[in-house]
């Protein structure tokens, strides 16, 4: 009983957090540009590939999340694997980092954190694989991000929301331990180096 529950909640978290992100992504930007070619971007299977054994996560949840943001968005052109905390309780925090391999400017460290502000209670901590569209200079990810986020964590549990801040896209791909119920507004900022600062 409790494996068909913990599946069933599996199930809505993926579905949620498909339906409440694209959205936002879909109005504001296009697809793939004249800029992002073959040359340029990850395919699927690749993306596919890094997903599921950086998350450790079964690959056919993954693949089908990859699926779905490939549809929403095309082919990225970077990624991000990393590492995040974060706990809420009304007013919420997070603090992340990790590595982003560009396809064309190659590899560098990154970090984040972010505050947000919603009906919100828990923590949790989660490895995740974020693409990147649109972002034809390195240095241009250096900026917050307004993110939209509704969000229910179970242990093991999955999950994908998207950002945007111009016609730069992130898709965070998640997967997190511990427990985390509800939705918030909020940003997330990406950084060079390591803040404690929230904001």
């Amino acid at each position: 009983m409790v494996d068909v529950s913990r599946n069933m909640i599996a199930g809505l978290v993926v579905v949620f957090s498909l339906l409440s992100g694209p959205a936002l992504a879909q109005s504001q930007a296009p697809q793939n540009t004249p800029q992002d070619t073959d040359a340029n971007t990850y395919d699927k299977d690749s993306i596919i590939s890094v997903t599921s054994d950086f998350l450790g996560s079964g690959s056919e949840a993954v693949a089908k999340v990859v699926e779905k943001v490939f549809s929403d968005l095309g082919r990225p052109n970077a990624y991000i694997t990393g590492s995040e905390m974060s706990a809420a309780a009304i007013i919420g925090l997070r603090y992340g980092d990790g590595d982003m391999h560009h396809k064309i400017e190659g590899n560098r460290r990154v970090f984040w954190t972010g505050p947000s502000l919603g009906i919100d209670l828990g923590g949790n901590a989660s490895r995740s694989v974020t693409l990147v569209y649109h972002l034809y200079d390195s240095e241009d990810l250096f900026r917050r991000y307004p993110a939209v986020e509704g969000s229910f964590y179970y242990i093991g549990g999955i999950g994908v929301n998207y950002q945007q801040k111009g016609n730069i896209i992130l898709a965070p791909i998640r997967v997190g331990l511990g427990l985390r119920a509800g939705a918030n507004l909020g940003y997330v900022h990406y950084t060079r180096e390591r803040s404690w600062i929230p904001f």
